[in-house]
């Protein structure tokens, strides 16, 4: 009963390539395109780490909106043509708090330039 991690790794490899061999290319590129979004979504964390390590405290800057609207929109285009109700539920309401989150950062922009002229 010996199951280390040589077999853990050698299962997880023989249901990749299972997984693999059943998928259309329409699929894999699907897939592609999901993890790609979800790798956008992840580097917003270290965006923020980097820029708060930057500045020595925690701070948010404009970049991690960004990032977190483009790889949510992604990940939740990836989750409606899954049909994936915990994708699209997940994505859906955090694109709109990103969305607004821009929309203030560019209006307190345009504030702030106009009370400086």
């Amino acid at each position: 009963m010996d199951h280390g991690i040589g077999y853990f790794l050698g299962h997880l490899m023989e249901s990749l390539q299972h997984a693999i061999a059943g998928t259309s290319a329409a699929d894999m590129a699907w897939l592609g395109i999901g993890i790609a979004g979800q790798l956008l979504f992840m580097m917003r964390f270290i965006v923020q780490w980097i820029h708060s390590e930057r500045h020595g405290q925690s701070l948010i800057p404009v970049s991690f909106w960004y990032l977190s609207l483009s790889g949510g929109l992604i990940v939740l285009a990836y989750g409606i043509h899954k049909l994936d109700p915990v994708i699209i539920l997940g994505q859906l309401p955090g694109t709109v708090v990103y969305t607004r989150n821009l929309m203030l950062i560019k209006r307190n922009a345009k504030q702030t330039k106009v009370e400086i002229n």
